[in-house]
């Protein structure tokens, strides 16, 4: 699998809101908590969302990498037994990825063109995998898109992702644009360049800051109408030029996570909101555990 997360190994805009809308539950009146799983010979399906369901959670992003169409099956079952839904599949493609600030624009997602068509052509794997487990949106990180929309680079991949969106779109899904590579502005720009109804964005709090992009709370007053999913995460700012910020445990990092949700709750996002924590072990688990009881905290508090 070349996707950088680590799992659990021990278990767009107004104008799209009536086709995609911010909940996929019209009847939801808060956001309900999930995680991020991923499979491997050791953590196959079962066990993973066995363990989403031990959390006390009843939804999951889940990492489907290059997996095969053998997945299936097995996926589509434990999500019925235990009772959980998968409300987004994610996949970063094949080939090298180096997350930093000088390998990264050359190397992650649909940006650099050695390897855009082999990413383009994985994400609609993924896309075909989804609908076969009924899951309704498909997400990925495009890159270091340019800043500069006159830049080649920058239409090219809009290009991409417009490609992209379109096969997800037959295929009755939403497209999720991670944030974190990009500013909040420049991501804002490609999703309307592309021109497609179903593009959202899938809020990471913490990859603003990682990346030096900007603040989760400012990027709701920018992209927020397309937020379609969210990754509770924190972190540092960057220090070092050369590498990304740190991923610390949520409440230890730079992202004001109450004024998170009162932006959300004005937005009427009702959505998921999915917990990622970029370490592996007890740890990890002890991380989750707490951040579920502060984040439900926060979002009973806000919504009622």
């Amino acid at each position: 699998m070349t996707d950088r997360r680590l799992f659990l190994k021990t278990g767009l805009a107004a104008f799209a809101a009536t086709a995609f809308p911010l909940s996929a539950d019209p009847a939801r009146t808060k956001p309900r908590l999930g995680v991020v799983v991923g499979f491997s010979a050791d953590n196959p399906p079962d066990k993973a969302i066995a363990h989403v369901k031990a959390f006390g959670l009843t939804c999951c992003q889940v990492s489907v990498g290059m997996s095969p169409t053998s997945l299936v099956e097995p996926l589509k079952e434990a999500l019925a037994k235990y009772q959980v839904e998968a409300t987004a599949a994610m996949t970063l493609g094949t080939g090298k990825m180096v997350w930093d600030f000088y390998q990264g624009p050359l190397t992650i997602g649909l940006v650099p063109p050695q390897t855009r068509a082999a990413r383009i052509d994985a994400l609609k794997r993924a896309s075909d995998l989804a609908k076969l487990c009924d899951i309704k949106a498909v997400h990925t990180h495009c890159g270091f898109i340019p800043e500069n929309p006159n830049e080649p680079l920058y239409s090219e991949t809009v290009k991409a992702i417009a490609e992209v969106a379109g096969h997800c779109k037959a295929n009755g899904q939403t497209f999720l644009m991670e944030t974190g590579q990009e500013t909040p502005v420049t991501l804002l720009r490609a999703i309307r360049d592309a021109g497609l109804d179903n593009i959202g964005v899938n809020l990471d709090t913490a990859n603003l800051i990682l990346y030096g992009k900007g603040d989760p709370v400012a990027a709701l007053d920018v992209i927020g109408q397309y937020v379609r999913g969210l990754h509770a995460k924190d972190g540092l700012y960057p220090t070092d030029p050369k590498n990304l910020g740190e991923e610390v445990a949520i409440g230890k990092g730079k992202v004001d996570f109450p004024e998170v949700i009162r932006k959300l709750h004005k937005l009427q996002y009702t959505g998921p909101i999915t917990i990622e924590r970029e370490i592996s072990g007890a740890r990890q688990e002890e991380d989750i555990r707490a951040s579920i009881v502060y984040l439900q905290g926060l979002i009973d508090a806000t919504y009622g």
